[in-house]
């Protein structure tokens, strides 16, 4: 080889071979998970794991340090469980200690407060609250949603329902405030697509337990007599938000008819049966991470974590400001897989993502569905549109 051919080569490599930066940017993340008092739900499969959401953040730092390493970034997060009556204290001591970029798990209301106490001169990523009012007149400047809201889950089934051409639909919801809400959700979504709702029934929520024998024969000898004489319709949705009765209506309502909702067919960001669209590996590198199940809570951190690692690798920057300008821009996108690439609504920094309708044995489907149609994305088929939403926070 001539020595002109080896300088070619030497200069070529040299092209292709990284080199170390001179200084690496240092990334610090917080996740404040907010703990309340909940009652066991029905089922043990639905057990809450001690580490929800923290395994799924602990994946996605993973994947963020693989390309970070190579572009000379360091990603570091510290993981936060508190009380309710701890959580502004917690979040004191995170900011005390240099974190600006926050992933938050909590109620709508403790979100706001957590949002406020911090300030916009900090980001933080939603990554449980689906109340339609933090997207919506009660929006906050510092705040990005990837959990999805109620409308989102609610226009994912329904449009299912009306895909299947089941339009007259028997709405079943219970006596909690979270309940209403989701039937509001629901409401709202019916007409929104061209549904009917032909008859609603309220599902009292007793208290007690439901784990024991005598609380699983209750219900079950309560829902055929619940149900029985309903105008005619096509399908039952269950808004079940407080887990009471929903798990309980598929097979036991009065008339044969599909469950979808809070029983039967599912809303979801995320589930372990779930394969497409490369999820099989990420299913696997999860199981053995935490030697369990995803759930919900797990991929909503995850996907939190992931966006900023993104945002951070594309803009070689930790500034919260300049993150999320980047994140809200057409610029920003982020495989997820579920087949979509997901994206920020820019009106209310709502995630646009697809939702996945599970029976909790396989993806049953995947909405938006065929045939709705949007002049933006089809993805703004589910949820607040930007002319239906009141928020001005980021106008």
């Amino acid at each position: 080889m001539t020595i002109i051919c080896r300088i070619v080569m030497i200069m070529l490599l040299s092209t292709l071979i990284p080199t170390s930066p001179v200084a690496a940017l240092e990334v610090r993340v917080g996740v404040l998970r907010v703990d309340y008092q909940t009652q066991l739900p029905t089922s043990r499969y639905d057990l809450r794991p001690e580490d929800l959401g923290f395994a799924g953040g602990i994946l996605a730092n993973e994947d963020n340090q693989t390309t970070g390493t190579f572009l000379g970034i360091e990603f570091g997060v510290e993981y936060m469980a508190s009380a309710p009556e701890e959580a502004e204290a917690t979040l004191d001591r995170m900011m005390a200690d240099g974190i600006d970029l926050l992933v938050v798990m909590a109620g709508s209301d403790d979100l706001l407060m957590l949002a406020d106490r911090a300030g916009e001169q900090r980001l933080l990523l939603n990554a449980a609250a689906r109340d339609m009012g933090l997207r919506d007149g009660q929006c906050r400047t510092n705040v990005l949603h990837v959990a999805p809201s109620l409308a989102m889950l609610t226009d994912a089934v329904t449009q299912f329902a009306m895909w299947k051409k089941w339009t007259g639909l028997f709405l079943i919801h219970g006596s909690n405030p979270a309940d209403q809400a989701l039937a509001d959700a629901y409401r709202r979504s019916a007409q929104k697509f061209g549904a009917e709702i032909v008859e609603e029934r309220i599902f009292e929520d007793t208290g007690g337990s439901r784990r024991t024998d005598t609380g699983h024969v209750l219900v079950q000898r309560q829902i055929p007599v619940f149900t029985q004489g309903a105008r005619a319709h096509d399908a039952v949705i269950a808004a079940d938000s407080s887990d009471v009765f929903g798990l309980y209506l598929p097979y036991h309502i009065w008339d044969p008819r599909p469950v979808l909702g809070s029983g039967g067919l599912r809303p979801v960001t995320f589930h372990p049966a779930h394969e497409a669209w490369g999820a099989t590996q990420f299913q696997r590198r999860f199981e053995k991470l935490a030697g369990r199940f995803v759930q919900e809570g797990d991929y909503e951190v995850w996907l939190s974590l992931r966006v900023i690692g993104e945002a951070v690798i594309r803009t070689n920057s930790a500034d919260p400001a300049v993150l999320r300008e980047y994140m809200l821009s057409d610029a920003f996108e982020l495989a997820a897989f579920k087949g979509r690439k997901v994206t920020f609504r820019p009106w209310n920094g709502q995630l646009r993502q697809p939702i996945i309708l599970t029976d909790s044995r396989l993806t049953v489907s995947v909405s938006p569905q065929e045939g709705y149609l949007h002049q933006r994305s089809t993805l703004d088929t589910l949820g607040l549109d930007e002319p239906e939403t009141a928020c001005t926070a980021f106008k």
